[in-house]
């Protein structure tokens, strides 16, 4: 048995001082070792087992026996905050074992550590019962316990225990800025605005709307919620502003797509003598992306030059992203290259920029140097390189990436695994979608929707139904999104009862309400089955007024069954709810040429030069050796236009030989300037 002072010049001389910038063990027990006292005539040996990781930092011929005396608190109280930090749940428990049987069970403060580390380590029920057997307790232990369960579990249930332990609190005792914090982020982790509200009045007959720290709380709670009018209010009843404040109300404006207002808070907040910083300007220049305003972002992208913020990564990246966002991609390579460090953001940014604007090829070389300059892509930067790949329906890149994903071991992340089943759909490949799909070991709700939109998309709407029966008997809730991917199934494949069955299951069972996409798919089900008058009686019947794209759907099927009368009334409402859409006087020409109606495709037309600037043409694109290529109808803007016509003309006869009609063929397939080129 040594003695405590041994054991203490011991652990001195045989540990290593540590580079790291944080706290490790030995540096706490040598602080503690320095504020014991030399003497303790009444001291007593203990053996006091060392928590795990703290034990292992430790020569063995250093462990000794602590005394009851005060450095033995001030060690077991910098040994649970190491415990706290690491989550070390076994070293809590030995600690508190020893506590109690040393008799120091009572001190508050260590009791209040306690609670942290088992809050820490996600015991909620030991702390709940430990919290309640306390006899005495500060405002520090009801934060910790709040603050605790409703910012460290997504479990809902613990979280409106947070609300409930803090009707208790307010009955003892005043709580304090970090209390009202917690509780106002939990609001929005809730989704219930009714809580925020609630809070507000409690803050306000409490007296702390006026302090900075609460209300930057409730900006940001009301921003969340898009309330940008209260959250004004909120800011309003603060005089005396910090930065943190500025920088939440210019995040709150940003965030919602108003960028004036967030540029008027910005000048205001300059006229106040308050200079912004790294995440006033990333905010600004977000504000920029959201709303499409490059001349305004590159304003302010002089001025974080001209302050010297373009030095910060996070400030850059965002930088990168208005540009990227704004289809200016060589501004944002720009930027990107002028970045004196990159991290793993800022090299994601850019490759999802690339993606997003069609330069596949340009994305996965990038990628190849991130690799190569050691910033290794993590799930997320994964996940959202996919995503880009996939909607230019890039299937080679989409391949490439997957190759990497499996061979450094991200095939375990659930938000990879479905990007690859997404992606994959939209490159045309559902065997490929259904192996990823096969090789997530839980799949959730996105796992299961996803494979279901892969086979509605590509028409196979049996199997889209199948894969919803699945999930049903894996014991999986379906949720709006994957009701509205199986009614959206069963519309292209023709499934009326399965289609009505789901419907009514949805709002029976499920307890959810129906939007007007949900009723697009009904009325389209009942359109095209030849249920026009159903159809009719179901639309009349909404609540709401129905939105362009369910009439859309409802003269779809007008148009298949040649419902004139019908589609002289859907067409009425659908031209005054959208007189400058072009489109609309498109899919009305086309339904009444399939008729032989020419008189009024004349008018139609007439109409839509009259009341529309220019139709969008639509596009359609083929992947060949990495490259994208677009084309548009009559398209003569590619440099290999005279080859590609050439093929074109040879398919046409092929097809005029086995009697394909001109109808089938479509009209002028081949432009007029190309058919002196072709000999035609």
């Amino acid at each position: 048995m040594i003695s405590r002072c041994r054991f203490l010049s011991t652990f001195s001389a045989n540990s290593k001082p540590s580079s790291s910038a944080s706290p490790t063990p030995s540096a706490t027990l040598i602080g503690a070792a320095k504020n014991a006292p030399n003497d303790d005539p009444h001291r007593q040996s203990y053996s006091f087992p060392l928590p795990g990781r703290l034990g292992g930092s430790m020569p063995e011929t250093g462990l000794a026996h602590l005394v009851d005396s005060p450095s033995t608190l001030s060690f077991c109280f910098h040994a649970l905050k190491i415990s706290a930090k690491l989550g070390l749940l076994n070293g809590g428990k030995q600690l508190h074992a020893r506590v109690i049987k040393l008799g120091h069970c009572n001190f508050l403060s260590l009791q209040n550590q306690f609670l942290s580390v088992y809050m820490k380590c996600k015991e909620f029920n030991y702390v709940c019962k430990m919290f309640d057997e306390m006899a005495l307790k500060n405002v520090v232990s009801w934060n910790t316990l709040i603050c605790g369960v409703v910012q460290g579990n997504c479990k809902s249930a613990f979280v409106r225990l947070g609300f409930h332990y803090f009707g208790q609190m307010i009955k003892m005792m005043a709580p304090d800025c970090i209390t009202l914090n917690a509780l106002l982020r939990a609001s929005i982790e809730l989704s219930d605005l009714g809580i925020g509200r609630q809070l507000h009045c409690f803050i306000l007959k409490s007296g702390f709307n006026s302090r900075c720290f609460v209300g930057s709380a409730l900006v940001d709670s009301y921003a969340k919620f898009a309330l940008v009018d209260e959250a004004q209010s909120a800011f309003d009843e603060v005089l005396s502003r910090d930065l943190v404040l500025w920088n939440v109300m210019v995040s709150c404006y940003a965030l919602n797509g108003l960028q004036e207002k967030a540029l008027g808070v910005f000048k205001l907040m300059l006229l106040e003598g308050v200079k912004g910083d790294e995440f006033t300007f990333t905010s600004m220049i977000s504000s920029c992306s959201v709303s499409g305003s490059c001349r305004l972002g590159k304003q302010i992208h002089c001025l974080i030059i001209r302050l010297s913020f373009d030095l910060d990564v996070l400030v850059s990246s965002a930088v990168v992203d208005m540009y990227s966002k704004n289809e200016n991609i060589e501004d944002a390579r720009n930027a990107f290259n002028g970045m004196p460090s990159k991290n793993r953001v800022s090299w994601t940014t850019m490759i999802v920029g690339y993606g997003q604007h069609g330069d596949g090829k340009e994305a996965m070389r990038l990628l190849r140097e991130m690799i190569r300059v050691y910033t290794y892509p993590d799930e997320l930067a994964l996940a959202s390189i996919l995503s880009s790949c996939g909607n230019l329906s890039a299937s080679s890149e989409v391949v490439q990436v997957h190759a990497y994903v499996v061979e450094h071991g991200f095939e375990s992340f659930l938000s990879i695994a479905n990007a690859l089943i997404s992606s994959y759909s939209k490159c045309g490949s559902v065997g490929s979608a259904f192996q990823s799909f096969v090789s997530v070991a839980d799949p959730n709700i996105i796992s299961w929707t996803s494979l279901m939109g892969a086979y509605a998309f590509h028409g196979l709407s049996k199997k889209g139904i199948e894969v919803f029966e699945k999930m049903l008997s894996s014991n999986v809730r379906p949720d709006k999104v994957a009701f509205l991917t199986v009614l959206s199934a069963c519309a292209h494949g023709g499934f009326i009862l399965e289609g009505l069955h789901y419907f009514n299951l949805m709002i029976n069972v499920y307890q959810i309400m129906p939007d007007s996409e949900h009723y697009t798919c009904i009325i389209d089900i009942l359109g095209r089955a030849g249920f026009l008058d159903e159809a009719v009686d179901l639309l009349t019947s909404l609540l709401v007024e129905p939105r362009s794209n369910t009439l859309v759907a409802f003269l779809g099927a007008c148009k298949v069954h040649r419902n004139e009368g019908l589609t002289r009334w859907a067409s009425e409402k659908l031209f005054s709810m959208e007189p400058n859409e072009p489109g609309n006087y498109s899919l009305m020409s086309n339904m009444y040429a399939s008729v032989g109606n020419w008189f009024d495709v004349a008018r139609i037309r007439k109409m839509m030069r009259k009341m529309c600037d220019f139709k969008v043409p639509g596009c359609s694109w083929v992947e060949v050796a990495g490259k994208v290529h677009t084309f548009v109808s009559s398209d003569t803007t590619h440099p290999q236009t005279v080859q590609i016509y050439s093929v074109l003309d040879l398919l046409v006869r092929l097809m005029e030989e086995d009697g394909v009609s001109d109808m089938e063929l479509g009209n002028e397939l081949i432009p007029k300037e190309f058919v002196f080129l072709l000999g035609c």
